[in-house]
């Protein structure tokens, strides 16, 4: 998947923030880094492709976006995710 095609569709998922899910990891690390969803929210929807696509381990594929959002840049690494009820961003870790 090329970088452009992985981060529209990530866009397009994130429309709908029900369809986006947080690892307990990326909750600890918003907590900590004092990251809002809002802010991981609009970095999936706006933001660019700051470490390309590729396969993670568990073989979904995730980049990392990024966007600056309230005064600093926000990465956020997302992955993309299949089940039976459709598609979903699941949020791996959130830098700034």
């Amino acid at each position: 998947m090329t970088d452009p095609i992985l981060r529209r569709r990530i866009a397009q998922i994130a429309g709908d923030s029900s369809r986006v899910l947080f690892t307990r990891h990326a909750r600890m690390r918003m907590r900590t880094r004092k990251v809002l969803p809002t802010q991981v929210l609009h970095v999936l929807r706006l933001g660019y492709v700051a470490e390309p696509a590729h396969r993670n381990i568990r073989g979904n594929w995730q980049c990392t976006l990024e966007a600056h959002v309230a005064g600093e840049q926000v990465r956020v690494a997302a992955a993309l995710m299949t089940d039976s009820e459709g598609e979903w961003v699941v949020i791996v870790t959130v830098m700034n």
